[in-house]
């Protein structure tokens, strides 16, 4: 399967010019049944990334332009009235998509965004009562600007707990910015890209990733960390249980990507700044990434 990781990476590194660290974190999201928040200014490639992953896999994508105005069945779907049978038909939303981009999801009210908690939990959409599964493998890549605050409704700590990993792409460096708009005026188009994984392998890699080999001294650690963001002075919430289980199922997800069948303590410490953080409530205008980076500081490692 390592052949099939090594293609997938260099497919979308063909679309998204550099950003490798970003990418393997997007993949560990991928193989382990999570989401991903992309918290980061515009231009910088968020929509492209998430198109370039679905073409990869040969997956539906699907798009929401999150505005105030968009209601939940805008991405659920919902019944309409077909006068010919003189029935009650299901319309597909978005959400009956591989890879969903809830594109500047703050933008949208809180009663559409909880349109979302059901999906990214269950796989199902429940419309007029009767729910629905959704495709699977099933995907969602969030955006939301961490600069401009105007017209935005911050998501709430149910939300952000079902997001497995938050992160952002960053502006490219100069070499990088150069090679982009060379990129841009060859052939390299996204609409050249060409799949090189099915869905089935994906599921399959994901089945995989659940046999990573984790000592109970890591998972001791794992608990160590989250019940210390909760007792720690400078939280007023710290990481859920769902958090915990969100890091265990990553590192194993990371472990996997590198060509390892167990989980070590630095797989940890390289994702919990992204799986912690946004789950954590600092007091005081602290930023929670520093509180992530002390708790790893000081909650040794048990052999």
């Amino acid at each position: 399967m390592s052949e099939i990781i090594s293609a997938l990476k260099e497919n979308l590194k063909r679309a998204i010019v550099g950003k490798e660290d970003q990418i393997n974190l997007i993949l560990v999201a991928l193989l382990s049944g999570g989401h991903v928040l992309l918290e980061d200014v515009p231009g910088v490639g968020k929509t492209l990334l998430a198109k370039s992953l679905a073409k990869s896999i040969n997956g539906k994508y699907q798009r929401v332009q999150c505005t105030p105005d968009l209601l939940p069945n805008d991405i659920t779907g919902t019944n309409i009235w077909n006068p010919n049978t003189r029935e009650f038909e299901f319309l597909q939303g978005p959400a009956f998509a591989n890879v969903l981009l809830a594109d500047e999801i703050n933008r949208a009210t809180p009663r559409t965004q909880s349109a979302l908690l059901e999906v990214m939990e269950e796989q199902q959409v429940t419309v007029d009562g009767q729910a629905r599964l959704v495709s699977s493998p099933f995907f969602v890549i969030a955006t939301q600007n961490p600069i401009e605050y105007q017209g935005t409704f911050p998501l709430p700590e149910a939300q952000m707990d079902r997001f497995m990993l938050s992160l952002t792409l960053g502006y490219p460096t100069e070499e990088e910015e150069l090679q982009m708009l060379q990129q841009q005026k060859g052939n390299e188009k996204i609409d050249q890209l060409t799949p090189c994984i099915s869905l089935e392998e994906v599921m399959e890699l994901q089945n995989q990733c659940r046999q990573i080999k984790i000592k109970t001294e890591i998972q001791q650690y794992i608990v160590n960390l989250v019940r210390a963001s909760r007792e720690a002075e400078e939280t007023t919430l710290g990481v859920s249980p769902r958090g915990a289980v969100a890091l265990q199922n990553a590192a194993c997800a990371y472990a996997f990507l590198d060509n390892r069948d167990h989980v070590i303590p630095d797989d940890i410490k390289v994702l919990a700044p992204h799986i912690l953080a946004h789950r954590i409530i600092p007091t005081g205008g602290k930023k929670s990434k520093t509180i992530v980076e002390k708790l790893l500081n000081s909650v040794p490692v048990e052999e």
